[in-house]
């Protein structure tokens, strides 16, 4: 594992699943973790969905470190579809999932430590969707753009990457048959999968890397599916 001996790192949504297991790593690797989420019990609780709250909590980690050297974009928006999401809804699923991002960057420019990486956790439904996803989807979608536009407006200061999951069980639950063969790789991932390659993106090993995206998916997205092919079916 890489190590980030008393490295100050930022996560969003980090009270649980994948969230929760970077936190772990970053912690396990000698960092100090300064997580915020909506659920009580961690460093700072609060809705990312507000603009009051983004400033009260960089407010504390700016006046409790002076810096910050990783920031993990990790909280996810909601997922509601065209038929059931509101107008309030999809603007809280952008501001959770897009505008929240831009601004905690925007508020910790001052005190990006040089060298210091950006990591926001997009989807593969940035690139394919289930019907009915559309408020998850665009916001995801957004992040991915917004990854490439900081990196080049931060060049020569802070690195900027994203990752796109794909089918990844929060409960670490070993799925066999059709849920696992759908995947090239043979098998559903879990959040080591993406702790593992946002500690490598963080770390001196991917100095040359930014404004770039990663999907974790186990190749699920670049499988072809027709039906009839290899056993698949769809009841239309």
């Amino acid at each position: 594992m890489e190590r980030f001996d008393d490295k100050v790192v930022v996560v969003t949504g980090g009270a649980m699943g994948i969230g929760k297991c970077i936190c772990e790593c970053f912690e396990k690797a000698g960092a100090k973790v300064c997580m915020i989420d909506v659920l009580p019990g961690g460093y700072f609780q609060g809705d990312i969905g507000d603009k009051a709250t983004l400033e009260a909590f960089a407010a504390k980690v700016m006046a409790e470190h002076g810096r910050v050297d990783v920031l993990v974009n990790n909280a996810p928006p909601m997922m509601k579809g065209i038929d059931a999401c509101t107008w309030e809804d999809f603007t809280q699923a952008l501001n959770v999932g897009v505008t929240a991002a831009f601004y905690l960057t925007k508020l910790f420019l001052p005190v990006f430590s040089q060298g210091a990486s950006i990591i926001n956790i997009s989807s593969s439904r940035d690139r394919m969707s289930q019907p009915q996803t559309e408020s998850y989807t665009a916001a995801k979608g957004g992040i991915a753009a917004l990854t490439h536009a900081l990196a080049v407006s931060l060049a020569g200061r802070a690195r900027v990457n994203s990752i796109s999951p794909g089918w990844i069980d929060t409960a670490y639950t070993v799925y066999h048959g059709a849920d696992a063969v759908q995947q090239p790789a043979g098998r559903v991932g879990d959040p080591m999968d993406i702790a593992n390659a946002v500690l490598f993106l963080c770390s001196e090993r991917a100095g040359f890397i930014t404004g770039e995206n990663l999907c974790i998916d186990g190749g699920m997205t670049k499988q072809m599916i027709y039906h009839g092919d290899h056993g698949w079916t769809l009841e239309a």
